[in-house]
């Protein structure tokens, strides 16, 4: 829909004012409880800088300053995954505006509520060409929600409240705003607008299912041995993690999560089988394999997922949950469709269970399920002189279990998700668009949402290249994040493919050349630096890296040739994976010789059996 499809009902407030329609901007804003703004000031967007500028001094908001705008948009986007609210980011026209797109597509893949401000050229100005105009509104069309070009002043505070409950409601997703300069500078009598006091007419999302569709759904859990809870994003983002929890409980059923759905369901629960996909758990694609029935919970049977359709789940029967009726049926026709929000929906579930499940059903489904994850379990590999990345980012997760986690994209994000156990809101990371260096500006969103929480960035070294300026975003406003960069001096993930598809022909991969002295690169910009070349290092690095007041970047070295498994190539099912050891319960049991007894004892014992030496 465009901005001229639609008439909202709005209510408006009894104070009326004599002034701009930058003021009218800015003011709706901190009326609608905006805290944070992350943007970079340009000629178009400048009366609204100036009056962003007052609201500062008024101490109504903050504006952090990035270096580059693309940053803007990924700090918006990290604010709202770790807030649940509504990032914003503003930009000046022409370049400024188009810096913002990789930004609002990552936020658009994802479902991330968020605002996006840009300035334009006068309103006689559009479509001359005139110095840095861009038709942002068009060129943003197929990677927003929704968006609008702000013709009259007076429609400024109806627009950014129809602009808000847009970008919450239903499917989260980025709204565009663009401001003319001379509407900014135009003044009219300003009458605010109430927060969430819009009604669009036509604009309804569905938020309760459908209560045949959720009995039809009952009966299935009723009657599955072999169930599997298949979770996604649109968990987290409604909330439903303790709904979740009790379903799974109820019935005995295990659950996997997406790489958006991580945090949705405790992954030290009993229940919890990882995530499922190209990089995820052996267990999890095996379970998928083998289900007989499939509940897919704000999930949208993605291709890094499902690489092949025709076979993922193949024996089960399939109930969708979605708040979007687009992902219903989209990539698997579903057996038990049902629109609305998970939340409402799991929550209407619950209350329908009017007896226990049967107990033991699902029983031997379950010892299926552990016997996979003692045979198949995710791998540590450990070295005398080098460090694996799986032993750092493991480390890291034991010192900082409850810290807020980003990711950039690449290896490290797949081993961040395997070994990373975290808690709802603190996974945040680019998932559908796979964004290269949003993880730091990501991080400084979060951290100027969640305060004094703790916040690490797990990054590489070709991903934190893309926006390693915001080191001096970090400096300025002295945000605590804690960025990790995982350095193999490769793009690794592309190193890992052309090595198993490619013929190993590792065609511009190869990042040494030209690598900065990362220490040295935060120095100069004033933030402290540690770097990591060996493991007898790494410890120590970790906890002075938490324990210091502001922003760190540690940078460890790690094997170079590592690669990340298991690994569904493209075109398998889920069970066909790549890169798994040999089954343990099948593996040769090692001894170990005790001199002082000469009995035999097990390879993982450090004391005698027979006797109590030390081995």
């Amino acid at each position: 829909m465009t901005s001229t499809s639609v008439k909202p009902s709005i209510k408006l407030s009894s104070v009326t004012q004599r002034t701009t329609g930058a003021y009218a901007l800015i003011d709706s804003l901190v009326r609608h409880g905006v805290s944070h703004v992350f943007g970079y000031p340009g000629g178009a967007i400048l009366p609204v800088y100036d009056e962003l500028y007052k609201a500062e001094q008024r101490g109504d908001i903050q504006h952090i300053l990035v270096r580059h705008e693309q940053a803007a948009s990924h700090a918006a986007d990290g604010y709202a995954r770790a807030t649940g609210q509504v990032g914003v980011c503003i930009a000046t026209s022409g370049p400024g505006a188009t810096n913002l797109v990789t930004g609002i597509a990552t936020a658009q893949m994802d479902s991330v509520p968020m605002v996006a401000i840009t300035g334009q050229v006068t309103r006689k100005a559009i479509g001359s060409d005139a110095f840095q105009e861009t038709d942002i509104f068009g060129i943003t069309l197929p990677i927003v929600k929704h968006s609008y070009v702000v013709r009259d002043p007076q429609q400024m505070a109806s627009i950014v409240a129809e602009a808000f409950y847009i970008a919450q409601s239903g499917r989260p997703g980025p709204v565009l705003i663009d401001v003319p300069k001379d509407v900014g500078l135009e003044e009219f009598d300003y009458v605010p607008v109430e927060p969430r006091s819009i009604v669009i007419p036509g604009y309804k999302p569905t938020t309760r299912g459908n209560p045949r569709q959720i009995s039809n759904a009952i009966a299935l859990l009723q009657s599955a041995q072999k169930p599997l809870l298949y979770v996604g994003g649109g968990a987290v983002i409604s909330g439903a993690h303790e709904e979740i929890a009790k379903l799974a409980e109820h019935f005995q059923i295990p659950v996997t999560t997406t790489l958006m759905g991580k945090g949705s369901f405790d992954e030290q629960h009993p229940l919890a089988v990882g995530m499922l996909g190209m990089h995820g758990t052996a267990y999890a694609n095996f379970a998928v394999s083998e289900c007989d029935l499939l509940l897919a919970v704000g999930a949208r049977f993605d291709d890094r997922v499902a690489s092949n359709l025709e076979q993922f789940a193949q024996h089960a029967k399939v109930v969708h949950i979605d708040i979007d009726p687009a992902e219903v049926g989209k990539c698997r026709v579903p057996d038990v469709p049902i629109v609305g929000d998970v939340k409402n929906v799991l929550s209407e579930l619950l209350a329908r269970l009017d007896q226990p499940a049967e107990l033991g059903k699902t029983g031997a489904w379950l010892a299926r399920i552990e016997q996979w994850k003692v045979d198949y379990p995710l791998q540590i590999p450990t070295y005398s002189d080098q460090l694996s990345p799986q032993e750092v980012i493991a480390k890291i997760g034991r010192r900082a279990p409850d810290a807020y986690y980003t990711t950039d994209v690449g290896q490290h994000q797949m081993w961040a998700a395997q070994f990373l156990k975290n808690g709802p809101r603190k996974w945040i990371s680019s998932a559908g668009l796979g964004t290269m260096g949003y993880g730091m500006p990501a991080a400084m969103g979060a951290q100027m949402g969640v305060g004094k929480n703790q916040v690490i960035c797990i990054s590489g070294d070709a991903s934190f290249q893309m926006n390693l300026q915001e080191l001096a975003t970090l400096a300025q406003y002295n945000i605590k994040v804690k960025t990790v960069i995982i350095n193999n001096g490769w793009q690794g993930m592309v190193r890992q493919w052309q090595q198993g598809f490619y013929g190993e022909r590792y065609a511009s991969s190869n990042m040494e050349v030209g690598m900065p002295d990362f220490e040295k690169l935060a120095d100069a910009f004033g933030v402290k630096g540690i770097v990591v070349k060996s493991p007898d290092q790494l410890e120590q690095a970790i906890d002075e890296m938490l324990v210091h007041e502001g922003p760190v970047l540690l940078d460890v070295w790690v094997r170079r040739d590592e690669n990340c498994y298991p690994m569904v190539p493209p075109g398998k099912n889920n069970s066909q994976m790549i890169g798994l050891a040999e089954p343990v319960t099948k593996r040769p049991v090692e001894v170990i010789h005790c001199h002082s007894c000469g009995s035999d004892n097990k390879a993982n014992h450090r004391f005698c059996s027979e006797c109590g030496t030390k081995l």
